[in-house]
């Protein structure tokens, strides 16, 4: 499709970055399964190599199978490129080391998801690089933290677990005050419910896993951004090795077809779930954007179009109580991940932080008796009601 400015996301998602015909007049996107890519004779190849000719070399610096789905995230996105990896981690960690040295300082978001907060606070200081966590949606913290050295702010919208909504729109603001980049892990919104480069950040990145794929069965990652940080990130993607798969570009690129009435579907589950919870006597506290008892309903409900399909709640149990509650459940299967078809729960003190004593899993604000609801496809009426038997029969 040629200009993409003002196709809605439901078009883009089928239509987005792809081309009128594919070979031998095939309606779907083919799987170019290879590893490298012969030249006709040693004049293509130095007419490639002098830039005179656009075309593949070898698997790990690209394939037909994956810039399509590059091309398309860019026009769900509305940016300028995206780079597609093997996985959501190995988009993010490429991603922050091509843009951050050592002696430089990395400002993150505390409320985010563990293991790019394990890498922020761990890794990199392995590198010289020094890291702050700053509290969740706080842009005055952020930009009391910003220092000289300051290379890179990093914030997830909404967070995981609690959905938390910083305003990006300010965070970007200051980052730009200060010529720090920012960069937003968008997994839980989507573009179809977010687009963060609409509102000055810099770079956005997705598991694929999730969302996107929709299905449970591939594992991936996107960046997406303006063209020339996006080709710095796909440099190191070339040296790191960390590209997605031909076979798994196809689901992926298979699965955003239907990310629009995927979304759309657990957006009304997950908002019809989340205040039937509130209601219920058993339930402490829901964490959910489209709730008004959301601490940043407010901004979530100017920057995106829909809160997305993860519950995240308190129950009135211990551990094992809060444990025979999601045993109890006949719809969700217990699972790490979210964003698929199937509806999964967890209990984040078991599934995300089981080798942390309760101590420890409270002062990074995960407690016992918290559940995360990742709401699928499934009849939105049979979801609460599986789940409010879960509670009563507990009780």
């Amino acid at each position: 499709m040629s200009d993409q400015d003002d196709i809605s996301q439901k078009t883009l998602a089928v239509h987005g970055g792809e081309p009128r015909a594919y070979p031998y007049d095939a309606l779907v996107a083919p799987i170019t399964q290879t590893a490298t890519y012969s030249f006709a004779d040693t004049a293509e190849l130095i007419a490639y190599f002098e830039g005179r000719k656009e075309r593949e070399e070898y698997g790990r610096y690209g394939n037909p199978s994956v810039r399509l789905v590059e091309e398309k995230l860019a026009a769900l996105e509305r940016t300028e490129d995206a780079a597609a990896f093997a996985s959501g981690m190995a988009a993010m960690t490429s991603t922050i080391l091509a843009l951050v040295k050592s002696g430089s300082h990395v400002i993150l978001f505390s409320d985010c998801y563990r293991r790019t907060r394990q890498f922020v606070t761990t890794f990199l200081d392995r590198f010289g690089i020094s890291s702050t966590l700053i509290p969740p949606a706080d842009v005055a913290a952020l930009e009391a933290a910003i220092r000289p050295e300051t290379r890179l702010v990093i914030a997830e919208a909404p967070t995981n677990p609690y959905q938390s909504v910083p305003d990006v729109e300010q965070v970007a603001k200051v980052c730009r005050e200060h010529k720090v980049k920012t960069l937003i892990d968008s997994t839980f919104a989507t573009p179809i419910n977010f687009k963060p480069a609409n509102y000055g950040i810099d770079i956005v990145v997705h598991s694929a896993t999730k969302y996107l794929a929709g299905h449970n069965d591939v594992l991936g990652g996107v960046v997406a951004g303006k063209a020339g940080l996006v080709s710095l990130i796909r440099d190191l993607r070339s040296v790191f090795g960390a590209c997605l798969d031909p076979h798994a570009a196809y689901l992926v690129h298979r699965g955003i077809k239907t990310l629009a009435l995927r979304v759309e579907q657990q957006n009304a589950s997950a908002q019809a779930l989340a205040e039937r919870l509130e209601m219920h006597p058993r339930v402490r506290q829901v964490w959910y954007p489209g709730l008004t008892s959301h601490p940043n309903h407010a901004t979530a409900s100017r920057l995106m179009k829909g809160f997305g399909g993860v519950v995240t709640f308190e129950v009135d149990a211990d551990l094992d109580g809060t444990s025979r509650i999601v045993d109890a459940c006949r719809i969700p299967r217990i699972a790490p991940s979210l964003g698929g078809v199937e509806s999964l729960i967890e209990q984040p003190a078991l599934m995300s932080y089981f080798e942390l004593s309760t101590e420890a899993r409270e002062a990074i604000g995960i407690r016992n008796n918290l559940i995360r609801y990742a709401v699928g496809i499934e009849d939105t009426g049979e979801l609460i009601d599986d789940m409010v038997s879960a509670l009563d029969s507990t009780a």
